[in-house]
């Protein structure tokens, strides 16, 4: 008897670029820092929305379109979702696929965000500016689990690829893409340093 994995979920990770990330982040980090300062709409949006953290989403979505560090951000992703885009077997009718989305998220100790998919893109990911040691990955969730049914648990000991979940470490200078629909969380940051990311979609229409 043979057996055999078939409808894969990918995931992609790998760092940004090969050299001259440092300098970028830093320069990433103090615009994120300057944009919550400067967003009053995002913190009052933040405060309802995202308590205890700070996030562009509802107010400022579009900042590789604002800002010229966020548009450097935008071009070295986009070979990445290139690449990403050829794993997947993509056929993207000779159209691109395209940055449309771009956010800030800050996490300081507590906040979450709870899980969630990215509705009407086709490939969402994140970029790591500053992680401190200790704050959380990214959490993603089989989407076959509402389907289980009668499925007994798992064993303790199954390997990564039978787990229900599965955790990809937050490390700065690197990016991880994933389709959209694909449900992920980050789990509450339990340290006091913040958590500074870039959130993105990607669509091809």
């Amino acid at each position: 008897m043979r057996v055999r994995a078939w409808f894969p979920t990918l995931i992609y990770s790998a760092p940004l670029a090969r050299r001259g990330w440092v300098r970028f982040n830093a320069d990433l980090l103090a615009e994120c820092l300057r944009l919550r300062e400067f967003d009053r709409e995002g913190v009052r949006w933040s405060r309802a929305n995202y308590p205890g953290g700070f996030t562009s989403y509802g107010s400022m979505d579009k900042l590789h379109k604002f800002s010229s560090t966020f548009a450097e951000l935008e071009r070295r992703v986009d070979r990445h979702a290139r690449a990403f885009a050829k794993a997947l077997d993509f056929d993207l009718a000779g159209r691109a696929l395209v940055m449309t989305d771009c956010w800030v998220n800050i996490m300081p100790r507590q906040a979450a965000h709870s899980l969630h998919l990215h509705p009407l893109s086709t490939v969402s990911g994140t970029y790591y500016v500053r992680v401190p040691r200790g704050a959380p990955g990214l959490r993603f969730e089989d989407p076959r689990l509402s389907r289980f049914m009668a499925a007994p648990p798992r064993k303790s000991e199954c390997r990564e690829t039978s787990q229900p979940h599965i955790v990809y470490p937050a490390r700065p200078g690197e990016v991880i893409l994933f389709e959209s629909w694909l449900r992920h969380e980050v789990p509450a940051n339990p340290v006091r340093a913040e958590r500074v990311s870039v959130s993105f979609n990607y669509n091809w229409f």
